[in-house]
């Protein structure tokens, strides 16, 4: 079970469309190659010899991916099938159109970083060329966004840029002033608050260096010892290859934050292996895209969201990570029981000797390159910036890369790396820009304020109507509102997630539902990760399941079905939210933690999970009868609520079933060999 770099790297390409690229000629082959590879040199650089002032590194950024983005996607589908040829109105295969676009698009960013001395002076009185700079760079970015991932999140942008200048058109409480032009471009260009705003911040000073980290931990093979070692922990065991998928794609996580590389990296090699101890197609692939979606909130890198909640709850970085452990743990866990469940049921085998790593051999090759890991995790461990800490792991991939004996990489796997990584920063490098958009609008219009009053007021209207069926069962109002107000808030992050990536998903509603939960007394850290777990589920929710159509691709199943299977694997992302904001100490570093609350929480999910994954898999220790999958549901779902008592209930309710389930499985026991 080897990794083949190239072969994942067109499958990414083939089923991730934020990184195909149109056919070109050769002159701009090399252009986009150097200009790429420039850009991750750049992000090397500064983030282990110092970041240059705020608005000249964003802008610098920016400019690079904005520029690259007209350069290697084209306008509409047509051009991706056209045969790349260079002409006077095409040079190197691009319209010489795009060329004009992202000249101008490159001389609009940087403008910013050289009026800077002046900018105070203009900001709230822009020139008339501030203003058509700001145009320019507004309509390229939502051009940019659009060419590199769709209509969705530029459709959402223009929406709020709608509302931001037609302000008293709406009505009631959204109703405001409006806003001209000018005004708009004074916020969003000249100012922190719109495109040069956190979103492309974070992204420029933390998510480049993990996403170019990983990358080069995974071509000197990180990756595939995570892999070996899945296999010799699990692949054993009843249907081994998907357990080493669960394992694996975890692991895995901990390198690439994103869902579609996840699955195609380590669904290359699992997914045969499950079809071929016979798991279905649209299970194995299931059990793939949900393990990959896992990568986003699996600790250090967790996607990037870790570094965005840096910026926007002002703590710690390793207070991310602690808070995002088990969390992430229990995720995996319900997973795990689920394939476990799905295995007994089936009578699915483990790995065979023979189809098993020899992890000795395997660690004697590639134990050099958990150093760049360990190095990493150390700097981050002592307070320093996550930008030096990523600075000081790209560089020990570097060093294992050029001395380990056993895979030495040449110059030009470096240099195809470097290359790699900026491929994936160009459209959430734009996602980034077109989300700041929309965080000016709420900062301009204080709209965030409106739609906070509006969802408290829905839900305690919910939450009056139900206590009024169910007063003797439900009394509390305030526990009632603040369910329905999470309700709302799932949804919303689900269907904002299916047209959007997690990044901008997280993005939007934190700015615009995270401080309604907060003000209904979630803690902020709680309420963050509520909304980003809930945005993850787009990745295998359909219609728009990335990680399960790439997944389904490679397996050869019905995208839709597999969706389905992979979103019933991934439950757990449902649930684990609603716990960590009733009983935040399983979020470990927030005010008020408690060990008791922490362990009782966590047992009680544990069990849950279990009972849980039971009834979807209709197994326990036998095959489960359809009164008792219902009675585990309840049982889970007591179990899992935080408190001793709700959990004592939950494990009373599920006696029958476990005194019947027991009785059958020593009777079949006892049964003769056939």
């Amino acid at each position: 079970m080897e990794i083949d770099h190239e072969q994942t790297q067109k499958l990414a390409e083939k089923f991730d469309s934020e990184i195909r690229f149109r056919p070109l000629a050769k002159t701009a082959t090399w252009i986009v190659s150097i200009l790429l590879v420039s850009l991750s040199l750049f992000h090397y650089y500064t983030a282990g010899f110092g970041l240059l002032r705020e608005a000249t590194h964003r802008g610098v950024h920016l400019a690079f991916v904005l520029s690259l983005i007209f350069l290697v996607f084209g306008f509409s589908k047509a051009h991706y099938q056209r045969e790349p040829r260079s002409t006077f109105l095409a040079p190197g295969g691009v319209p010489l159109y795009d060329w004009i676009i992202a000249i101008a698009l490159a001389f609009s960013v940087l403008y910013i970083p050289y009026i800077f001395e002046d900018l105070a002076f203009r900001v709230g009185n822009p020139l008339p060329l501030d203003v058509f700079m700001g145009t320019i760079l507004i309509v390229g970015l939502l051009e940019g966004t659009r060419r590199a991932m769709g209509w969705p999140l530029p459709i959402i942008a223009l929406v709020f840029l709608a509302y931001a200048a037609f302000g008293p058109i709406f009505p009631g409480l959204l109703k405001h002033a409006g806003n001209s032009w000018p005004q708009i471009v004074n916020h969003m260009y000249l100012t922190s608050q719109g495109i040069y705003g956190v979103a492309v911040g974070v992204v420029a000073t933390y998510v480049f260096h993990f996403v170019l980290f990983g990358v080069l931990a995974s071509r000197i093979g990180l990756g595939q010892l995570f892999l070996d070692v899945a296999s010799t922990l699990a692949g054993r065991y009843a249907g081994g290859p998907a357990k080493v998928s669960v394992f694996g794609s975890a692991m895995f996580g901990m390198l690439s934050g994103s869902s579609v590389a996840n699955a195609v990296t380590v669904g290359s090699l699992t997914i045969p292996a499950m079809i071929r101890i016979g798991y279905p197609r649209h299970f194995a692939a299931g059990v793939e895209a949900a393990s990959s979606t896992g990568g986003q909130i699996t600790p250090p890198i967790m996607g990037a969201a870790a570094f965005l909640m840096i910026e926007f709850l002002d703590i710690p970085y390793q207070q991310i990570i602690v808070a995002g452990i088990f969390p992430a743990f229990l995720y995996f866990f319900g997973m795990f029981m689920q394939v476990h469940f799905e295995a007994k049921r089936e009578g699915l085998r483990g790995l065979r000797a023979d189809e098993m790593p020899n992890l000795r051999d395997s660690f004697k090759r590639r134990w050099p390159t958990l150093l760049p890991l360990v190095g990493l995790i150390a700097v981050l461990a002592s307070g320093r910036t996550p930008y030096l800490a990523a600075f000081t792991g790209i560089t020990g991939c570097i060093l294992v890369g050029l001395l380990n004996p056993y895979q030495r990489l040449k110059l030009r796997d470096l240099y195809d790396s470097f290359e790699t990584g900026a491929k994936y920063a160009l459209a959430v490098g734009a996602a980034a820009g077109t989300v700041g958009l929309v965080i000016g609008v709420v900062t301009l219009t204080g709209v965030g304020f409106k739609v906070s009053y509006i969802v408290i007021s829905a839900a305690q209207a919910i939450a009056g109507g139900v206590g009024a069926v169910i007063p003797d069962i439900i009394a509390n109002t305030q526990t009632l509102t603040l369910i329905a107000a999470l309700v709302m808030t799932g949804i919303v992050c689900i269907l904002m997630g299916c047209g959007i990536p997690t990044t901008a998903n997280y993005l939007i509603m934190v700015a615009v539902a995270a401080p309604t939960l907060v003000q209904l007394g979630v803690q902020p850290i709680a309420a963050h990760f509520f909304v980003f777990y809930f945005g993850i589920l787009a990745d295998i929710t359909p219609p728009v399941a990335l990680a399960a159509y790439a997944a389904a691709g490679m397996a050869g199943s019905d995208p839709f079905k597999t969706g389905n299977t992979a979103f019933r694997l991934g439950i757990t992302k449902l649930i684990v939210p609603f716990v960590f904001v009733f009983s935040p100490s399983l979020l470990i570093s927030v005010q008020g933690f408690s060990w008791y609350a922490f362990f009782l929480t966590l047992l009680g999910c544990m069990i849950g999970l279990v009972l849980l994954s039971a009834a979807l898999s209709r197994y326990l220790l036998v095959t489960l009868k359809p009164w008792e999958r219902w009675v585990c549901v309840v049982g889970a779902l007591l179990t899992i609520i935080p408190g001793l008592g709700s959990g004592l209930v939950g494990l009373a309710v599920c006696i029958p079933v476990f005194i019947r389930q027991l009785t059958q499985f020593k009777a079949e026991k006892t049964l003769p060999a056939a």
